[in-house]
């Protein structure tokens, strides 16, 4: 495969403002403004550059974004984002579903409504989010190497991560840019439009949410019915998105996006599966490893922190440590014998 990941850079912002141009709204992490995405690169940029591990029971709130190439022309067509531990600048707001039963002796009847509560439950976690692919570039498992190379990623600089991460997917978003969600519950509060709020957000953070959003619980039956049938699903484009997810290990506790009513993934780092899995191995040889015993496709990657790069190839074991890698994959990664390398079984 000639695509591969990389760490992004400062340069990357043109690519960064054209992709998010793309994204059709309610996507907070590739906000189309130039200014944000030149902080978030900044920032980016800061995190790549710290060579200090740091604790996973402390962690620093820091943020990585990668970018997916073309490793012949230098074309970047997808990005995504790894954060060290949310909430530490802003409250890190979800909502939480919660059940509420009552009975009445007289009338001989238990009620039980169902509840959205407002949390802050995953404040200090990671997230792996922002992830981007070029329409054009859907298919041929672009979008898997893209996804995944954020855990080989965490997997080789494991320290930096907290023991707890999760993943925001984006909600149902209308023809007209709206969101039911929104619309049914915060925006009443809010007088702003979702599309407002979700700029607003991207440009701004979450403090707005802490100034603004009732504290109580909002009861779902009281909600319009497009609203509650918003709750806790995928918009149509993430659909595979997460049943990725789901592969790696997340799965649902009952939080949801306060914008969008989207799902929250949620998992232990250390049982997602591409980081469970993740073997440390020196190139031994670079060649075709057809006829290689227990030759697979694999995610490779090697480097540390700016010097990230990942590629999807073809790996064979050789002895305990070691393992043939396939030369074009070798060649997306610069990399040649007695060279250290990260990967994990597509």
């Amino acid at each position: 495969m000639s695509y591969r990941i990389r760490a992004a850079s400062p340069a990357d912002l043109q690519h960064l403002y054209d992709m998010a141009k793309l994204t059709g709204g309610g996507f907070t992490n590739l906000p189309p403004d130039r200014k944000a995405l030149t902080a978030k690169l900044e920032r980016a940029a800061q995190g790549f550059g710290n060579t200090d591990e740091g604790d996973p029971n402390h962690p620093r709130d820091e943020l990585f974004v990668l970018v997916l190439e073309d490793a012949t022309t230098g074309e970047v067509r997808g990005t995504a984002q790894i954060f060290t531990c949310v909430g530490q600048q802003y409250p890190f707001y979800s909502y939480r579903m919660a059940t509420l039963t009552q009975h009445s002796k007289e009338l001989n009847r238990t009620f039980r409504a169902e509840m959205l509560n407002l949390v802050t439950d995953l404040e200090g976690s990671s997230e792996v989010g922002g992830l981007f692919l070029h329409p054009g570039e859907r298919a041929g498992g672009l979008g898997l190497l893209l996804a995944r190379s954020r855990y080989l990623f965490i997997a080789m600089h494991r320290k930096r991560f907290a023991n707890r991460i999760l993943a925001e997917l984006r909600g149902i978003i209308d023809e007209r840019g709206g969101s039911p969600f929104w619309d049914g519950v915060a925006g009443r509060f809010f007088g702003m439009s979702f599309q407002e709020a979700d700029y607003f957000n991207a440009i701004n953070g979450y403090q707005f949410i802490a100034d603004l959003m009732p504290k109580h619980p909002v009861y779902v039956a009281m909600l319009p019915e497009i609203a509650r049938s918003a709750i806790g699903l995928p918009h149509p484009s993430g659909r595979a998105a997460m049943r990725m997810l789901e592969e790696e290990g997340f799965h649902s506790e009952g939080y949801f996006d306060i914008f969008d009513g989207g799902p929250t993934m949620t998992t232990r780092t250390d049982r997602v599966r591409s980081i469970a899995e993740a073997k440390q191995a020196t190139i031994t040889h670079v060649r075709a490893p057809e006829g290689t015993g227990h030759a697979v496709k694999a995610l490779i990657a090697t480097g540390r922190l700016d010097s990230f790069r990942c590629t999807m190839g073809e790996v064979a074991t050789d002895g305990a440590d070691g393992v043939v890698l396939d030369p074009i994959a070798a060649g997306a990664l610069d990399v040649s014998v007695g060279d250290q390398v990260w990967h994990v079984r597509r």
